[in-house]
């Protein structure tokens, strides 16, 4: 088996490229729309935007599930699992109510919290070493690429078929997924070998390729870097889903576009996030960490500062603030991984700051649509997005130059 695991895996790579467009797609197809949810239903903005923080709390709570379902079923079965919860959350999401939609958004939420952690372990498993860190930037950029797909388009083909259906019809990039998924379990099926007991050498694919909280966590807690790091993506969460969320609508109001228009030029703060992966490790190969990292924060501030005091450059600061997203969860892994003394080490502390992170970022959107509601306009929401930037360039920049010490 091991001289079977040299060959480049392309089908399970195209595998896992495609699971990872259903895996944050699925959440910002209902940012073009969420205004047309709001009016049909009667909700305020903190209620409607509930759609996008529901699953963003999930990613933070029920990440030791996702574990432990990676130990019971194994890595395949687990992605399966995944992608099958995404189709039936999205069939929820259908049903006529509110509630529907809320269960339909912790299904998916669910689905998707069970794959962020076993994709990792695939990659890790079976692509060569050398070409992990190619695969993981292309991972990486499949998510951004589901997040375009889905905000370009949704708005126009509601505009067709209404937003429910609109919403639906991506089911069909879950469906692709679980059709190629099942090829492979067809094709690399094992004879009397369990999922949970394949192996790559003499490594058992079980709970030692995933992360999981060990009794350091004490330990890690100690360090002020975690705290830093913590707060940086803290921040970013924050001001990433609350911009996701909210960015058709502001882009609406403030220059005057319809829903499709508005989509459509949102859709640019995840399609330029593609890049952001790739610029961070290019520019670190090069020159000092603290290089980069400074260029992610001016990116954050160039964007947050110029929505709220110049809106008609839009593209201008959306184009910023997708290198921004993206480029900042490289800087604060790369440094979670060089301040690290063992792996045991880095993956509990990848949960302690991913977990309460997502928890910052999830209250985000209700935050800003209830401070819009407020004050009817976007200066005061725009204001607290500047200062959460300002707040992840303080954090961010202090847990770089602690590397150097």
């Amino acid at each position: 088996m091991t001289s079977a695991r040299r060959v480049f895996p392309w089908l399970v790579i195209a595998g896992v490229l495609v699971a990872a467009l259903s895996l944050r797609g699925p959440i910002l197809a209902v940012t073009p729309v969420l205004r047309d949810i709001a009016g049909d239903y009667s909700l305020d903005g903190a209620t409607a935007s509930l759609l996008t923080t529901f699953p963003v709390l999930m990613f933070a709570a029920l990440t030791p599930v996702a574990v432990l379902v990676i130990r019971r079923a194994g890595a395949e079965i687990a992605l399966m699992v995944c992608l099958v919860a995404v189709a039936v959350g999205t069939l929820i999401r259908a049903l006529p109510g509110f509630g529907w939609m809320l269960v339909g958004m912790l299904v998916i939420g669910a689905g998707i919290t069970i794959g962020n952690v076993v994709i990792p372990v695939i990659i890790g498993r079976d692509v060569p070493a050398a070409q992990v860190s190619g695969v993981t930037a292309a991972y990486a950029a499949a998510l951004n690429v589901g997040s375009l797909v889905t905000t370009l388009a949704t708005a126009s083909i509601a505009q067709a078929t209404g937003w429910r259906l609109a919403l639906l019809l991506w089911i069909a990039l879950t469906v692709l997924g679980i059709l190629l998924w099942a090829l492979h379990l067809w094709r690399d099926r094992l004879p009397g070998v369990r999922w949970d007991e394949r192996m790559l050498g003499e490594t058992p694919l079980t709970t030692a390729t995933v992360p999981v909280v060990a009794p350091q966590t004490r330990g890690v807690l100690r360090q002020p870097v975690v705290w830093l790091l913590l707060a940086a993506f803290g921040c970013q969460s924050a001001a990433y889903y609350g911009m996701s969320t909210w960015l058709p609508a502001m882009l609406g109001d403030l220059i005057g576009a319809d829903a499709a228009v508005a989509g459509a030029l949102a859709s640019l703060f995840q399609g330029v996030a593609i890049l952001g992966p790739f610029v961070v490790p290019v520019l670190a190969r090069r020159l000092p960490l603290a290089v980069p990292a400074a260029l992610i924060v001016i990116c954050w501030l160039g964007f947050a500062g110029g929505m709220l005091l110049a809106p008609h450059l839009f593209v201008l600061w959306v184009v910023l603030g997708g290198i921004a997203h993206s480029g900042g969860f490289v800087v604060i892994f790369t440094v979670m991984v060089a301040v690290s003394r063992t792996s045991a080490e880095t993956a509990t502390m990848s949960a302690v700051v991913q977990g309460g992170a997502y928890v910052v970022g999830a209250a985000s959107a209700p935050v800003i649509g209830a401070l819009h509601d407020a004050t009817g306009t976007w200066d005061l929401p725009q204001t607290v997005i500047v200062a959460l930037t300002v707040g992840f360039g303080a954090c961010l920049l202090t847990a770089v130059a602690r590397v150097r010490r």
